[in-house]
């Protein structure tokens, strides 16, 4: 699960936290990788990944993350809301899987490298309580993640949470958040 936020303990990571407790108390193996603490460049648009490899061909701390996430039957997407957008940290990788498409993803009927039947649980937290403020974040997502072939697709945002301190994300949002990982997670 690639986490976004440059605070380990702000309001996406903490939803994201409950998504994995409930997760992991379904017997599901999970894995988190804090951007932030990464090492990485975003992609350099030099589509080795389209015409030397079947993957990214940077080597640095993302080589991992990608590998892992292709592998993952559930993939968790964490963000705060920063300046109108995700984080840099979470776009920046975002970016970098333009390597799981194929060379004519644009045509092909299967434009992903990635195995089929993924689910996928994107998370926003924002300060502004106005839910149609950046309300427009997560359609632009969706529209690229499709091409991805997960089966699911699923939002968890707050609204109205965020400064400095430790996260104050309200009790329903992380309910919402156990709901998805009982819906992805149980077999």
């Amino acid at each position: 699960m690639p986490v976004g936020s440059p605070r380990a303990n702000g309001n996406s990571a903490a939803i994201a936290r409950r998504f994995l407790a409930k997760a992991e108390g379904l017997n599901a193996e999970t894995r988190t990788f804090e951007l932030n603490r990464l090492t990485y460049r975003g992609c350099q648009g030099c589509y080795g990944c389209k015409s030397a490899a079947d993957h990214c061909v940077l080597a640095d701390d993302l080589t991992q993350v990608l590998e892992v996430v292709k592998e993952a039957d559930v993939v968790v997407y964490a963000s705060p809301v920063y300046y109108g957008d995700i984080t840099a940290q979470l776009k920046g990788f975002m970016d970098r899987t333009f390597s799981y498409l194929v060379p004519d993803y644009e045509t092909n009927t299967q434009p992903t490298r990635l195995p089929p039947g993924k689910n996928l649980l994107f998370i926003l937290t924002q300060g502004d309580p106005d839910p149609e403020h950046f309300a427009d974040i997560f359609p632009r997502y969706e529209y690229f993640l499709k091409w991805g072939a997960f089966a699911q697709i699923r939002l968890v945002r707050a609204c109205g949470v965020g400064g400095e301190g430790a996260a104050d994300v309200p009790p329903d949002v992380l309910f919402q958040a156990e709901e998805v990982a009982s819906r992805f997670c149980e077999r």
